[in-house]
């Protein structure tokens, strides 16, 4: 298939606004790349349309990207020689090699024509914002695979990569994905919990009876073990196992053949109380920089079965069964509002961040984040994604300091809804100004506009209407809690999350202050 027919799509999605019509021009492109018969040609596509490169990374940025050739007048690329070309200059390296990648641009570029000159440079750039996010490409890939989408979703959650997916969905249909199951080793999705402002609405959602586990403010974890062989997974599914050597240790002495978790590594002090995230994220990037302790909630696997398809009773009295006390998340079950609170309160007193409500029948939702899990924190706080900052004044002249905040929207873009540069340290100021530099893609004496790739913690005191934010709301009192690298710009809040927060929004519009 020519690299043009996916170009063609893919400036079709983006100027499309229904998601039916979006899933139907989609669908139509990957019955093309089906048709071909070739497994590279479909994954390398599949990726394509979903704004992504199948290599990631292959180590081109934006300064690679100027004074390139004027494009190709007539169209001669097929997907398997981009595919190629971009491999290589992935495999480039060693004296000379940043000429040499550069080359390898320009005589891709100058072989590609403007409309697929377009495509490359923002899935190189990681900035292609056509509305084509991975659970619409999944419906898609359903329509053109004529299968059940839940199958697709359902193969996507488990082995966590679209583009195999995808290639398994085209060639071998239903059958295929259904003999998907998790393996031990490779990465899941983890189940997310949505919000709530007490626990009382918490278990409205949940209904009774619940788990309320204390929330740790830590670093999410998914811990896998397979005899000796042990990974431990970001929530992002980054590997960390050379990191946390600690929890290796503690995996390979449980009493199991095969076992994955999902839990949270937590940097403690003497008493067992729990230190600042940013001790424990700083530990997590560094081997050598202190111990972490492994707490863990929820089982998925034990010696040769899946657990994820059952209730969360038995997935937790499995637990308890392989896992000692001190390596589990303090955990109590409820039935009334009163016991929930109770353990609201036991959680923050341990020092802990709030709590999880979590309904006991429920399976575990790998990927989703459902009604079986809400999270209860005793502030509003959400997770927004950086769009821009502006160079400070005064003593923070220098710097880039008042954030521009964005939270996700339906079609996979980011919506603006504030700025803040409140609760900023010196050394989170040195810190963003370096990282928000390195993500730049246009900047003047004013502003640095940056790739919607970091994530930062807010805390607020409410949400209110603004004629001033796209969004139509704006945060009261927003400031800074801390950056989540853990996170990736997709886990990040939606729009209609934050409308949706728990009657914050005032019933007059007003054109809300800056913070």
């Amino acid at each position: 298939m020519l690299f043009a027919g996916i170009a063609a799509t893919s400036a079709a999605v983006a100027a499309t606004s229904g998601r039916k019509a979006k899933i139907e021009l989609l669908a139509a492109a990957l019955r093309e790349l089906a048709a071909g018969g070739d497994p590279v040609e479909i994954a390398a596509g599949a990726a394509y349309l979903s704004g992504e490169l199948r290599q990631r990374q292959i180590g081109v940025g934006y300064a690679a990207l100027r004074d390139l050739p004027p494009p190709a007048d007539v169209a001669t690329l097929d997907i398997r020689a981009v595919d190629a070309a971009l491999e290589s200059m992935g495999l480039i390296s060693g004296q000379g090699s940043v000429a040499r990648r550069r080359d390898a641009v320009g005589a891709l570029y100058g072989a590609a024509t403007l409309p697929e000159q377009r495509l490359l440079t923002g899935l190189i750039g990681g900035e292609l914002r056509q509305g084509a996010q991975a659970g619409l490409l999944a419906d898609a890939i359903a329509l053109a695979a004529t299968v059940p989408a839940g199958v697709v979703r359902r193969a996507l959650l488990l082995s966590g990569d679209l583009k195999s997916v995808a290639v398994t969905a085209l060639t071998e249909g239903e059958p295929g994905l259904a003999a998907l199951r998790l393996s031990v080793g490779t990465g899941l999705a983890p189940m997310l919990a949505q919000s709530a402002p007490d626990p009382e609405q918490a278990l409205e959602v949940t209904g009774v009876p619940a788990a309320v586990d204390a929330k740790l403010d830590g670093i999410r974890i998914q811990a896998h073990r397979d005899g000796d062989e042990v990974r431990v997974f970001s929530r992002s599914l980054d590997d960390l196992t050379a990191r946390v050597p600690e929890i290796v240790t503690a995996l390979r002495a449980l009493p199991v053949r095969s076992i994955v978790l999902d839990g949270e590594a937590l940097a403690v002090d003497e008493s067992g109380r729990p230190r600042p995230f940013q001790e424990t994220s700083g530990r997590a990037a560094q081997r050598a920089s202190g111990l972490l302790t492994p707490y863990f909630f929820d089982l998925l696997h034990l010696d040769g079965a899946d657990w994820i398809d059952e209730p969360g009773t038995a997935r937790w009295a499995a637990l308890d069964d392989v896992i000692p006390q001190h390596m589990r998340v303090a955990r109590t079950l409820a039935d009334t509002p009163e016991e929930a609170r109770r353990a609201f309160g036991a959680a923050l007193a341990a020092g802990h961040e709030g709590v999880v409500v979590k309904a006991a029948r429920a399976a575990y939702e790998v990927g989703r984040r459902g009604a079986a899990w809400v999270k209860v924190k005793p502030r509003h706080t959400l997770d927004l994604v950086i769009l821009g900052a502006e160079w400070g004044n005064g003593r923070r002249r220098g710097w880039l300091s008042n954030l521009h905040l964005g939270a996700r929207d339906a079609d996979g873009g980011f919506v603006m809804l504030g700025k803040t540069f409140k609760g900023l340290t010196d050394a989170m100021l040195r810190w963003q100004t370096e990282r928000l530099l390195q993500l730049a893609v246009e900047r003047d004496d004013f502003w640095v506009r940056v790739r919607p790739e970091l994530v930062v913690e807010i805390a607020f005191d409410g949400v209110q209407r603004s004629t001033r934010y796209p969004g139509g709301v704006t945060l009261r009192f927003a400031r800074v809690l801390g950056y989540r690298e853990d996170k990736s710009a997709a886990e990040a809040d939606t729009l209609d999350a934050v409308r949706a927060l728990g009657g914050a929004v005032e019933s007059d519009p007003v054109t809300a202050p800056e913070s």
